[in-house]
C-alpha cells in the first residue's frame, strides 16, 4: 500500500501524546513525535551489504523542515544506490571535518619546528619561533592550515611592510613556506597556496659595508688605539683581523679551544650555542 506523503500543515500541527507517534512520508522517511514534544526525523533503510534495516537520524523539526528532510532522504538514497551506507558516509565526513579543523597552522608549525630545531643552533631556533609567535600566530595561528590563503597571510604581513620591515617579511615568508611544504610532504594538504607570497612585497636592494683597503689598516689600528672602548672590545677586533672569523665565533672563543704550542684555534661546531 502506497504511503501518502505528508503535508507541511500535518507536520506543523502534529501534537504529542503520552506515547511516541510516527508519521510516515514514504521512502523510509518518518517523523517521530515524542511525549516531551521533540519531533526528530528518521530514515529507515536497508544496509547495503547485510540488508538489515537500520535507522538514521536526520535532525529535528522545525530546524529541519519537511522539504529539508526530503532532500536528505534523496541524498541518502543516491548513496545507497552506489552501495554506500549513508551513516558510514556521514561519520567519515564528520571525521574529516574534525581533522581539518584540528590541523591548525600553529599545531603543524609546532610539528615542523620540532624537526627543524634538531639541526640548527638554539639561537637561530629561538629567532624563528619568536618571529612566528609575534607576527603570524596571533592572527592566523588558529586557522585550519587547509584554509589558509595567500591573500590572508599577505594581509597579516602588510603592517610590517608599512613599517619598512622588508627583511622581516622575507624571513617570515621563507619560514611559513617551510611549514606549508612540511604539511604537503606529510599529507596534511595537497598543495602549498602560499608559495609565491613573497612576490607581493617590495624588495629593497642592500649594499655591503665598504671594505678597507690594505693601506687604510694603519689608520684603523691607530683609531682603535685612541678610541674610548673596553680593552676586550679592542682585542676582539684585532683578533678578528688576525683570524678573519665571524663576530659570533670570535665572541664565543674559549681558552680550551686554543692550542698555543701549535698556534692553532679549533672552533667547535657548537661554539655559537655555548
Amino acid at each position: 500500500m502506497a504511503i501518502k506523503p505528508l503535508s507541511p500543515i500535518q507536520v506543523e500541527q502534529a501534537k504529542s501524546s503520552d506515547k511516541v507517534q510516527t508519521l510516515a512520508d514514504g521512502g523510509g522517511l518518518q517523523l517521530r513525535i515524542k511525549p516531551n514534544g521533540s519531533r526528530p526525523w528518521q530514515l529507515r533503510y536497508k544496509k547495503p551489504f547485510t540488508k538489515k534495516y537500520t535507522v538514521m537520524g536526520l535532525g529535528k523539526y522545525p530546524e529541519v523542515s519537511l522539504a529539508d528532510a526530503r532532500d536528505l532522504r534523496y541524498s541518502a538514497k543516491k548513496l545507497l544506490a552506489k552501495g554506500i551506507d549513508p551513516i558510514d558516509d556521514k561519520k567519515a565526513r564528520e571525521l574529516a571535518l574534525m581533522e581539518t579543523h584540528s590541523n591548525t597552522l600553529k599545531l603543524i608549525a609546532e610539528k615542523w619546528f620540532d624537526v627543524k630545531k634538531s639541526h640548527i643552533s638554539s639561537g637561530y631556533a629561538k629567532d624563528i619561533w619568536g618571529s612566528l609567535t609575534r607576527h603570524i600566530f596571533p592572527s592566523v595561528g588558529g586557522y585550519p592550515i587547509s584554509q589558509l590563503t595567500a591573500q590572508k597571510v599577505i594581509q597579516v604581513l602588510r603592517p610590517l611592510e608599512a613599517n619598512g620591515k622588508y627583511d622581516t617579511i622575507k624571513r617570515i615568508c621563507q619560514r611559513i613556506n617551510e611549514i606549508m611544504t612540511y604539511a604537503v610532504n606529510t599529507g596534511i594538504i595537497v598543495v602549498n597556496p602560499l608559495a609565491g607570497i613573497g612576490n607581493a612585497f617590495r624588495t629593497v636592494k642592500t649594499t655591503n659595508n665598504p671594505a678597507l683597503e690594505g693601506s687604510e689598516l694603519p689608520e684603523l689600528m691607530n683609531a682603535l688605539d685612541m678610541a674610548s672602548i673596553r680593552s676586550t672590545t679592542r682585542c676582539m677586533i684585532e683578533w678578528q683581523l688576525h683570524t678573519m672569523t665571524r663576530p659570533n665565533e670570535t665572541a664565543s672563543a674559549r681558552w680550551e679551544d686554543i692550542d698555543l704550542e701549535n698556534m692553532l684555534w679549533v672552533i667547535p661546531a657548537n661554539s655559537i650555542e655555548r
